[in-house]
C-alpha cells in the first residue's frame, strides 16, 4: 500500500541526563566511586545505581572490573570526551542565562608563602571581574594540597617544587624564588646549628639538611612543627634558623642570613596545577595567580 501523503514515524529522540554524565566524569577524574563521593556528595551505592541507569540509557557497558578495580570500556573512554563537552556547554548556558543560578564554588589551594603575600591583591582583582563567584581557599603544604587535588577537592593549586604529572590536569612553572636561610645571623655562627623546620614531607627541610650535610656542618633540630605560624614563632623567638623563600621572609619581616655563615640553598619553582575543563571564571583566577606568582 502506498505511503504517499503520510510521513513515516521517526525514532523518538532520547536524552542523556546531565546529572548522570556529571557523576560519570567525577568517577573518571577521581579514579574510583569511593573517591568521587567526596566531590558530588552521593553515596557509593547511589553512584553505582546512577552508572547502571546511564548504561541502560545508552545500552552500552561503560565499566568493567579488573579484580577490585573499575576500568573504562572502549565505549566508556569515548564517552568521557563527549560528556565533558556537554557538561561544559550546560554550565556555560547556566552561568550565562540562568539569572538565579548559584555558581559552584571555585576551590583553590596554596602554600602559606602566597596566602600571606599575593592572595589579597589577586582576590581584589578577581572580585571586580566576577562579583558573584564563590571561592573556597585552602592553605597548606604542597603535598597536602596536591593530595586534595588528586581527590578532586581542589580546582587550582599554587605550590612549590615540581611534583610530576597529574591525571586530568595540567601544570606549569609560573615563577622562581631562591630559598634563603632565615633567623638571627649570630645563631648561624654556632658550631652546631639549631634548626626550626617543618615536619616532612617538606622541600625546604630536605634542602636545608642536604646543604648542611654536604658541608659537614653539625646541626640539631630544636623545633619541628606541621605549620608555618609555629615555625615563624620559633625563628622570631631565637630558637634557631630555618629555610624558606625570600618572598616569605620579606612578607614576615624575618631577617635573612647572607654570606658564608651557612651553605647555599637552591632555587625553587612555583607551580600552578590546574584541572582541565574548568569554567571561565576559574581559569581567569588561575591566570591571575600565575601572573602574581611570576611577578
Amino acid at each position: 500500500m502506498s505511503q504517499s501523503g503520510h510521513s513515516l514515524p521517526q525514532r523518538m529522540a532520547r536524552n542523556v541526563p546531565t546529572e548522570l554524565l556529571r557523576s560519570f566524569v567525577a568517577i573518571v577524574e577521581a579514579g574510583s566511586m569511593a573517591q568521587a563521593t567526596e566531590t558530588i556528595f552521593l553515596t557509593q551505592s547511589a553512584l553505582s545505581l546512577q552508572m547502571k541507569r546511564l548504561e541502560d540509557v545508552l545500552q552500552q557497558k561503560l565499566f568493567k572490573r579488573d579484580g577490585r578495580k573499575l576500568i573504562l570500556t572502549p565505549i566508556g573512554e569515548e564517552l568521557v570526551s563527549y560528556a565533558r563537552q556537554l557538561l561544559a556547554l550546560n554550565d556555560r548556558i547556566m552561568s550565562t542565562l540562568g539569572e538565579d543560578a548559584e555558581p559552584d564554588p571555585i576551590t583553590v589551594g596554596m602554600v602559606q608563602d602566597f596566602a600571606d603575600t599575593l592572595l589579597p591583591d589577586v582576590l581584589g582583582q578577581f572580585r571586580l571581574a566576577h562579583p558573584r563567584s564563590r571561592l573556597v581557599v585552602r592553605v597548606g603544604g604542597s603535598a597536602e594540597l596536591l593530595d586534595m587535588f588528586d581527590r578532586s577537592r581542589l580546582d587550582l593549586v599554587l605550590c612549590l617544587g615540581q611534583h610530576g604529572d597529574r591525571s586530568g590536569a595540567t601544570w606549569k612553572v609560573v615563577g622562581h624564588d631562591r630559598m634563603t636561610w632565615i633567623g638571627d645571623p649570630q645563631i648561624a655562627e654556632r658550631s652546631e646549628v639549631p634548626l626550626v623546620l617543618l615536619e616532612p614531607p617538606c622541600r625546604f627541610r630536605d634542602a636545608a639538611l642536604r646543604a648542611l650535610t654536604q658541608e659537614r656542618r653539625d646541626y640539631r633540630l630544636v623545633l619541628e612543627t606541621p605549620n608555618l605560624p609555629a615555625l615563624r614563632a620559633g625563628v622570631r623567638g631565637g630558637l634557631g634558623v630555618s629555610c624558606r623563600t625570600r618572598r616569605f621572609a620579606t612578607a614576615e619581616g624575618l631577617p635573612t642570613i647572607t654570606g658564608d655563615a651557612l651553605p647555599a640553598v637552591p632555587e625553587i619553582e612555583t607551580i600552578l596545577v590546574r584541572r582541565n575543563h574548568l569554567a571561565d571564571a576559574a581559569n581567569e583566577l588561575g591566570d591571575l595567580l600565575a601572573a602574581a606568582a611570576g611577578g
